[in-house]
């Protein structure tokens, strides 16, 4: 199974070094030195990782045969695509690669079918699912313990306990402006998480 594990940002320096932008839980393993890489466009690779090193919160990488600053910028925006087994599992506990979540069905505890996992966007402070529903619009959820109850891999399920306006916010905003008696009311704001998790 080929899996994009990155995408390769601006050029670095005069060396040949880039930027990446991480789309993997696991960059130690996955953007290792010496890790062969396919790429989208196809034409552009395989690529293989020469150095790799992490300047001011960016992992930088240089590849073989990439020596100046033309080279790398000439790499922008270009996706790296790992080979990865479908049945490796993540070392640690609770921990899914981001193939084992797309598609699954969001569901609340209540079994208010909520919609469909189709992204995962990986930030600094924590993991967020864009879930599709029903009617086309999306809806973010962010993966921590205090929101996200279960993950069933088998059943294809992620059971989710939401803060009030999180995937509710359109109904409750127009419920208020219904109610309204001059006509103006402040919708509730986006629920937040305060505490952060692991997610892959």
């Amino acid at each position: 199974m080929q899996l994009v594990v990155a995408r390769i940002g601006r050029a670095h320096g005069i060396k040949g070094e880039v930027t990446v932008e991480v789309r993997t839980d696991e960059p130690e393993l996955r953007l290792a030195p010496g890790a062969v890489l396919a790429t989208d466009p196809a034409a552009k690779g395989p690529l293989t990782i020469e150095t790799g090193r992490v300047h001011s919160g960016r992992l930088l990488l240089r590849f073989q045969g990439v020596t100046d600053r033309t080279g790398a910028e000439a790499l922008r925006n270009i996706l790296l695509i790992a080979e990865v087994d479908p049945e490796e599992l993540p070392e640690e506990e609770d921990e899914y690669y981001d193939h084992q979540l797309m598609d699954l069905d969001v569901v609340t505890k209540d079994g208010a079918e909520v919609g469909r996992i189709t992204e995962i966007s990986h930030l600094p402070s924590q993991d967020l699912f864009i879930v599709e529903r029903a009617d086309g619009s999306e809806v973010m959820i962010p993966f921590v313990e205090a929101i996200v109850v279960e993950i069933d891999l088998e059943e294809q399920r992620m059971v989710i306990d939401p803060p009030p306006g999180l995937i509710d916010d359109r109904a409750e905003i127009a419920s208020a402006r219904d109610e309204s008696t001059d006509g103006t009311a402040d919708g509730p704001a986006n629920g937040t998480a305060d505490e952060t998790g692991d997610g892959s």
